[in-house]
C-alpha cells in the first residue's frame, strides 16, 4: 500500500496523482492510499476527503460504469468541464469568455441509452458495463434513465434469452419515442423464421413501438417518432438523438441566438434534423447529411410539417465529399454539430467559403479548439462558449460557439 495526493481530475473523471498515477473516483486535493497496478491505484481508501466529496446518489455507482463522478458536487463537476473547455482552447492560444452557467441535464432525464445483455446459466441479465470490464451490472435503481426508459433493462433480458449467443453479448439501444420505447439490437444471432416469431411476440408483450434486430426492423406496432420544433419524423432504428429533451433544447436555444435574422442556413451533419426544424420556422435550410437513412426520415418530416421555410437535403459524407467553397457560398449562415474527431476539411472549406456566421456544435473540446483555431485564423471573432452538460455524472461535455466574419 502506497499514500498518494491528487493534483488534479483527468479528461476521464480518475483523480491523477504525481506520477501520472490514475485514481478512480477521488477528487483534487484529496489523500488516498491503495496498492498501484501499472499507472492505476487499486483498493483505493480516501484518508483526507475533498469538500467537493458527496455522497453518490445512486447505489449502483461503485460497481457500474455508466457514470464517472457521482461523488463530485455539482459545482465542482460544472467547473471541471468549464476548465477542460477554456484548457483545450488555451492549448491552441485562443483566449475565450465561457458562458455561464453550465446547463446541466436533471437526474432521471437520459431518453437513450446502449444496454449489455447476456445470457446466463441461470437466464439473463442486463445493465451497464462495469468500469474498464465487460462485467454486466444490473441497475434496478439507475438514477440517470429517464423513468419512462427503466423498462428498458426487462427488455434486454427477454431480448437475451431469445436471441443471444452463450459467447457474446448483445448491444441493446433503447430510445423513448412518442409512440413508445424505440429497440434496435446489434449482436445476436442470424435472424431466421423462429426468432423473427419470438421477437413479434416479445414487442407485443413489452408493448414496444419499433424493434429492430441488426439491420432488418422486425416490428413496428407504432411509428417512434420524435418532435423536432413540432415537427414529427420517424429517425431510422438506432439514429442518432440527443441524449436529454433539456439538453436539446439548450442546444437548439443556442444555435438559434447565434444565427439569429440568417436568410439561407446550411445545416451540416443535420442527423434527423435536431437543428434543422427549429432553424427552418425562421429561415430556409438545406441539411446535409452523410447517412441515407436519416435524411429520408428528416426530408419525409420536412414535407408532413406546415409552418417552415424551404427544406432541402441531400445525402452526402462530408469526411470524403465536404462542401466546397462555390457550394456554401449562396448561404449566409451555417451550423456544423459533427462526430467526437471534428469535420477538419469541412471546417477549412467553411473558412475559405466566409460565411459571415457560423454556428459549431461539439462534444469533443479539443476538436472544437483546433477548428476554432482554423476559423480565427481566417478572420473570424469567436464569441461565447456555452458549455451544456447532457451527460450528467458523466466525463462527456458539449460545447456551443459562435463564430463571426470580422469586417475589414
Amino acid at each position: 500500500m502506497s499514500t498518494h495526493r491528487i493534483i488534479r481530475l483527468g479528461a476521464r473523471g480518475d483523480g491523477i496523482a504525481e506520477g501520472a498515477i490514475r485514481a478512480p473516483r477521488t477528487l483534487p486535493g484529496e489523500e488516498v492510499t491503495g496498492t498501484v497496478a501499472g499507472q492505476v491505484l487499486g483498493d483505493v481508501r480516501i484518508l483526507t476527503p475533498s469538500p467537493d466529496r458527496v455522497r453518490p446518489p445512486c447505489r449502483h455507482f461503485a460497481a457500474c460504469g455508466g457514470c464517472q463522478v457521482q461523488h463530485a458536487s455539482d459545482d465542482f463537476v460544472a467547473a471541471w468541464k468549464r476548465d477542460m473547455v477554456a484548457g483545450a482552447l488555451r492549448a491552441r492560444g485562443i483566449s475565450a469568455a465561457i458562458a455561464a452557467p453550465v446547463l446541466t441535464s436533471p437526474p432521471a432525464s437520459r431518453r437513450r441509452a446502449t444496454l449489455a445483455a447476456r445470457r446466463t446459466r441461470g437466464g439473463a441479465m442486463a445493465g451497464f458495463h462495469a468500469r474498464a470490464s465487460d462485467q454486466i451490472v444490473e441497475v434496478p435503481d439507475c438514477r440517470l434513465l429517464h423513468p419512462d426508459l427503466m423498462p428498458a433493462p426487462g427488455v434486454a433480458r427477454d431480448l437475451a434469452l431469445a436471441g443471444a449467443s452463450r459467447k457474446g453479448a448483445l448491444a441493446v439501444a433503447a430510445t423513448l419515442s412518442a409512440g413508445g420505447l424505440d429497440i434496435a439490437v446489434t449482436g445476436g444471432k442470424p435472424l431466421d423464421g423462429p426468432l423473427r416469431l419470438v421477437l413479434a411476440d416479445l414487442a407485443a408483450r413489452h408493448d414496444l413501438a419499433r424493434l429492430a434486430w441488426e439491420t432488418e426492423t422486425v416490428v413496428t406496432r407504432r411509428p417512434p417518432e420524435q418532435v423536432f420544433a413540432g415537427v414529427r419524423v420517424v429517425p431510422p432504428p438506432g439514429a442518432f438523438l440527443q441524449a436529454t429533451a433539456e439538453g436539446e433544447a439548450a442546444l437548439c436555444a443556442a444555435v438559434a441566438r447565434i444565427l439569429e435574422g440568417a436568410r439561407r442556413i446550411v445545416d451540416l451533419f443535420a442527423g434527423c434534423g435536431t437543428f434543422t426544424f427549429p432553424l427552418a420556422r425562421h429561415a430556409a435550410v438545406h441539411a446535409v447529411e452523410g447517412a441515407p437513412g436519416m435524411v429520408a426520415a428528416l426530408d419525409r418530416g420536412a414535407r408532413h410539417a406546415a409552418g417552415l421555410r424551404p427544406v432541402t437535403v441531400a445525402a452526402r459524407d462530408l469526411f470524403r465529399r465536404r462542401l466546397l467553397e462555390d457550394e456554401l457560398s449562396r448561404f449566409d449562415a451555417a451550423v456544423i454539430d459533427p462526430p467526437r474527431p471534428g469535420a477538419e476539411a469541412q471546417i477549412r472549406a467553411l473558412a475559405r467559403a466566409r460565411l459571415p456566421r457560423i454556428a459549431h456544435v461539439s462534444c469533443n473540446p479539443v476538436s472544437f479548439a483546433r477548428d476554432a483555431e482554423t476559423l480565427i485564423a481566417a478572420g473570424y471573432a469567436l464569441g461565447p462558449v456555452h458549455v451544456i452538460d447532457q451527460f450528467r455524472w458523466s466525463s462527456h461535455v458539449e460545447l456551443v460557439a459562435g463564430f463571426t466574419l470580422k469586417t475589414a
